[in-house]
Formats: structure tokens, sequence, C-alpha cells
């Protein structure tokens, strides 16, 4: 009896290593051959759907307009378009399968809120190179750290054929928007009655080395990503700064510093992650919320629920290009500015760890098919209520190429009326613009101490 108890419990042990060997692994070569015929290179469904309202994807838009310039404003890339139909609290029931929980809160909280439909443009795009690595990366790439990190992907999406919702973040995370990057912004609040003013303004900068075109997944050091926002205004925040350096898997620590112009001294900043409330945006977002997803996510366990047809904000060059006080106003940004289409998204269900704590123990999110960059999220607080949903507008930067959700984001309050969008940059000089290779020493903590000396 000992021994057939012994026996099963090697066999039941082999079995676990197994699954637990192959959660994380890399699709077949045949698999991946997918990528070349029905899905695009980046792994999205490269046929329209049944009934032509999302197109076929055809390369994306990946050509600036004539006379475009560096920096400047990008124009409406679909400038003589009307919508199709506007959705509100008076006809939602007619779309209700196509519509978020978070949108639907909105108009139900705001009879004036409406969402207009224009017709789907899949422009998502980026470079050849960058969709020869995701053909490398399909065949390569793994979780690990309990679907925390990635190993085997360099310069391309990591798992454009995902088998969970810890892969789709993965793609999330290392989503193309670009390799150096600049751009002048503004974080907007608006308080629930309806008075707006501007919390933080000044430079964020990116060095995402992830995707340096000079790199290989050999030289790789681990750090995909370093981030500073450098603060210069209001007056009482000006020096400022945020620095992040993020990795790919627990054997490169995360790195968070600031430096607070009362203290004058650069500092590390664990706090600056989860539930914390985000300062940035003056308490109303929380840190986890940030770029619509920063930092670990550990506290929740993923679930991928599937691929729906849903409403998301997509091409809002025009929002983007609108003066503040025409596009942030009372309640809801102004529903004329802002573009809406209809897109294939994968829904991803997160739900609250075991013996873990967070103030929004249940999101939902939902990651466009042609970019993997997560569009909108709904979050749920402890008593099971609709407290939040966040969006991400998305710019169309043909000349990148890439379609860009790491910008022009921002968040409701459902419970407290307060909103906010962040990274906006509005009526400023310049817009997200790929810059010269940034140093890794413009990242650095000493840096961050210089500048704040300065």
């Amino acid at each position: 009896m000992i021994r057939k108890q012994f026996h099963a419990s090697l066999l039941a042990a082999a079995v676990a290593l197994a699954w637990a060997g192959n959660a994380g692994a890399a699709v077949s070569a045949d698999e991946a051959a997918r990528l070349k015929t029905t899905l695009t290179p980046l792994g999205a469904e490269r046929a329209g759907n049944k009934d032509g309202s999302i197109p076929a994807w055809d390369g994306g838009v990946t050509k600036a307009p004539a006379g475009y310039k560096p920096g400047e404003p990008r124009p409406d890339p679909f400038p003589g378009e009307k919508p199709l139909y506007a959705i509100s609290a008076k006809n939602m029931a007619q779309y209700d399968a196509r519509l978020s929980d978070g949108v639907k809160a909105l108009m139900k909280r705001y009879p004036d809120f409406r969402i207009d439909v224009y017709p789907t443009h899949r422009s998502a795009a980026a470079p050849q190179w960058v969709y020869d690595n995701t053909f490398k990366n399909a065949t390569r790439a793994k979780l690990v750290d309990d679907g925390q990190g990635t190993e085997g992907a360099y310069g391309g999406t990591p798992f454009p054929i995902p088998k969970d919702g810890d892969e789709v973040f993965q793609n999330h995370r290392l989503a193309w928007t670009g390799t150096y990057i600049q751009a002048p912004v503004r974080v907007w609040v608006v308080t629930a009655d309806g008075r707006r003013a501007m919390a933080s303004g000044g430079t964020q900068s990116f060095r995402k080395q992830f995707y340096d075109p000079e790199g290989s997944l050999e030289k790789f050091d681990g750090y995909s990503q370093l981030g500073k926002f450098s603060v210069s205004e209001p007056g009482s925040k000006a020096g400022e700064a945020i620095l992040a350096h993020d990795n790919l898997n627990a054997s490169n620590p995360r790195g968070l510093w600031q430096y607070l112009v009362g203290q004058r001294r650069v500092r590390k900043a664990p706090s600056v992650a989860y539930d914390t409330p985000d300062s940035v945006t003056s308490g109303i977002g929380l840190f986890d919320e940030a770029f619509m997803l920063f930092g670990p996510n550990d506290k929740h366990k993923l679930k991928l629920v599937g691929k729906r047809e849903l409403y998301i904000p997509y091409n809002n060059n025009r929002a983007a290009s609108a003066k503040v006080a025409d596009l942030v106003t009372p309640n809801t940004l102004n529903p004329s500015l802002v573009r809406w289409e209809l897109h294939r998204v994968w829904e991803v269900e997160a739900t609250l760890a075991e013996g873990k704590r967070h103030v929004v123990p249940k999101r939902k999110y939902y990651v466009d098919e042609d970019s993997w960059q997560i569009i909108l999220f709904d979050g749920w607080d402890a008593k099971g209520e609709l407290w939040r949903t966040n969006y991400t507008l998305t710019l169309l930067a043909p000349d990148i190429p890439a379609l860009v959700g790491n910008m022009f984001w921002g968040g409701y309050d459902l419970q407290t009326g307060a909103y906010y969008l962040n990274m906006a940059s509005n009526e400023l000089a310049s817009q997200y613009k790929p810059v010269p290779p940034l140093p890794r020493s413009f990242f650095s903590p000493e840096e961050l101490a210089n500048e704040g000396a300065r």
C-alpha cells in the first residue's frame, strides 16, 4: 500500500512539473507560421469580422502626411469622416454586448455622455524588424517569475499567440510605441463639481531599450524601459521628478526613485506602485493605473476570458490637438471630440490573489488585438460595486510608425465623479516624438539629483 502511494505521488509530481514547464512555453513552429498567413505579424486576426464592421488588416498606417515635421501635433488621419452613429443612455441597450461596464456606467450617470462611433481603421503598425523579432519570439519566449517576467524575447511582441492572461499582460508591457521618445505633457484633473485644474506639467522621457534596433537578445541586459517624468509646473511642484527602471524578470530588480524639492534629495520610492494614490494625478488615480498598467500586478490572478468585439477609443489625433477647455469639460471628456471605433480586444479578468490586499480587488482589462495595448479597464471595490473606469485615447503616429497608448490616458472615479486626463500635450509646442538616443546616464538617480540641484 505504501509503495502504491509512493508511486502515485511520484506520478502526480511528474504531471505537475510537466504542466508547470508547459504553462509558459513558447508556441510550436507550426503555430508561429500563422503569423505569416491567417494572423498579422503581431498576432491579431488578419481577417475582418462577419458583418464587415471590422475590416481586414492591410498593413496599418505607415506613412506620415505630406509636409509633416517630427514633433508637430499629428493631424486627424481621417478628417472627412463623420460618426456612423452615437450611443448614449437612450439606446445603449441596443449595443450592450459591445460596451464595457465602465462606459455603460458613464452613460447612466451622465445623460449628456455619449460615444460617437466612427468607421473602424486598423491603423496599428510597426517596423519590419519588429515583425521579424516577433516571429522569432513566438518560438523562444517564455514566462518566468510566476507569470510576472519574460525570458527569450527581444525587439518584438513576446507572445503573439497568447495562451493566458499573463502572456497578454507581458505583451502590453512590451508593446511597440517607439524607442527613444520625449514629449511635453500636462495632467488635467476635474473635480466632481466640474472644476478643471492642472495637477502637473513637465517632460516625459522614455528609453525603450527592449526595442533598440542596434541591440539583440544576446546583448540585452533585462531592463525593458527607462522612464522619467520631470515636473516644471505648477510652481509648487516644479523640480520634482519620478524615475523608473522597468525590468523583464526578477533577476533585474525594478528601480523607482523620486526627487522632492522640499527634501532636496533623491530617494528610493517603493511605494510608487500598486494601490498607492498617484500624486501626479492629485490622488484621483492609483499608481498601478498609470500608463494603464504600471509596476507589478502580482496581487491579482489573471484569467484570459477570450476575445470580443468592443467599442474603444481609437485614432484620436483630433482630440490630441484640441484646446484644453474644449476637450476637458465638466463630468467627462467632450464626447464630440473623442473618436470611438469597433475593434476586437482580448478580455483579461484580474481578481485578488489569496492572502493579498488591494483597494481594487477586481478589474477587467480590454487589450487591443492589433497593438497589444490596454485601451480600457474597469475596477470594482471590495463591496463588488463598480468604482473606476480607465481609458487611453490612442494617438496614431505613422511617422514612427505606431499606435501610441502610453500617452493621452486617464480615468474616472465613478463614485466621486472626479476624473483626469494624463500625459496630454494639448496646446503645447510639440507632441510625442522620436528623439536621438537618450543615454542611460540621463535616467540615473545621480542625474535626477543634478537636475534638482539646477
